[in-house]
C-alpha cells in the first residue's frame, strides 16, 4: 500500500510538471490544457486553480453516470493543478526554437510516465478519464467516439477563448497513447500486491 500511494502522489506531481512543461516549452498543449489556459487569460486566473475547479466540475458530471471516484480521483483534481503553478512559479521560458522543442519531447515523455505512475497505482482514473468510461459505461458508445468528442470540444472552445494551439498539440495527439501503453506496465500494480484480506473479499 505504501508503494502505491508513493507511486500515486509521485506520478501526479510528475504530471503537473510536465504540464507546466508544455506551457513554458510555447508550442502548444494538449486539449484539456488549451481549454484550461484559454480559460485562465479570459478569467485572468492562475491556471492551476482553474486546472482544480475544471476538475471539480468534471467529477460533478459523474453523479448521472453513477461514476464512484476513488483515491487517486479525488488527488488528480488537486495535485495536478498545486504541481503545475509551482513548476510555472520556478520554470522560465526557453529562448531559442531547440531548446523550446526539447522542452516540448521531455514534457511528452514525462507525461507518459507520469500518467503510468498514476494509472497503475491503481487507486482511480482522473476525473477527465472516469466521465469517458462512465459514458461508455452507460451508453455503451465507443470510448474512442467518447474521447475524441469530448477532447474536440475542449479544444475548440479552448481554442477561442485564448488557449495555446500547436505542433506541440499534434505532437502530443500523436505520440501519449503508444507512450502510455509503453510505460504503464511497467508501473501496474500486480495481483499479489493486493492485500490478503482484500483479495478474500473480492473472492467473497
Amino acid at each position: 500500500m505504501l508503494r502505491r500511494l508513493l507511486q500515486l502522489y509521485v506520478g501526479l506531481c510528475l504530471y503537473g510538471v510536465s504540464i507546466a512543461m508544455y506551457i513554458r516549452a510555447g508550442l502548444g498543449v494538449d486539449p484539456w490544457d488549451v481549454f484550461h489556459l484559454g480559460v485562465s487569460r479570459q478569467l485572468s486566473a492562475d491556471f492551476g486553480t482553474v486546472m482544480i475547479v475544471t476538475g471539480a466540475l468534471v467529477l460533478l458530471l459523474w453523479i448521472p453516470i453513477r461514476q464512484r471516484p476513488g483515491l487517486g480521483t479525488i488527488s488528480n483534481v488537486i495535485v495536478l493543478g498545486l504541481a503545475a503553478n509551482a513548476t510555472l512559479s520556478v520554470l522560465g521560458t526557453p529562448d531559442s526554437l531547440w531548446l523550446k522543442s526539447g522542452l516540448l519531447i521531455a514534457a511528452v515523455v514525462l507525461n507518459a510516465l507520469a500518467t503510468g505512475m498514476y494509472i497503475g497505482a491503481g487507486f482511480g482514473p482522473g476525473p477527465r478519464d472516469g466521465l469517458m468510461t462512465g459514458i461508455h459505461a452507460r451508453t455503451g458508445w465507443s470510448i474512442r467516439a467518447i474521447r475524441t468528442t469530448i477532447e474536440v470540444t475542449v479544444l475548440v472552445i479552448g481554442y477561442f477563448l485564448g488557449g495555446s494551439v500547436g505542433v506541440g498539440t499534434l505532437v502530443y495527439a500523436l505520440a501519449i497513447g503508444p507512450l502510455i501503453q509503453l510505460c504503464l506496465p511497467w508501473f501496474q500494480v500486480k495481483p499479489s500486491a493486493v492485500s490478503p484480506l482484500k483479495k478474500e473479499k473480492v473472492l467473497s
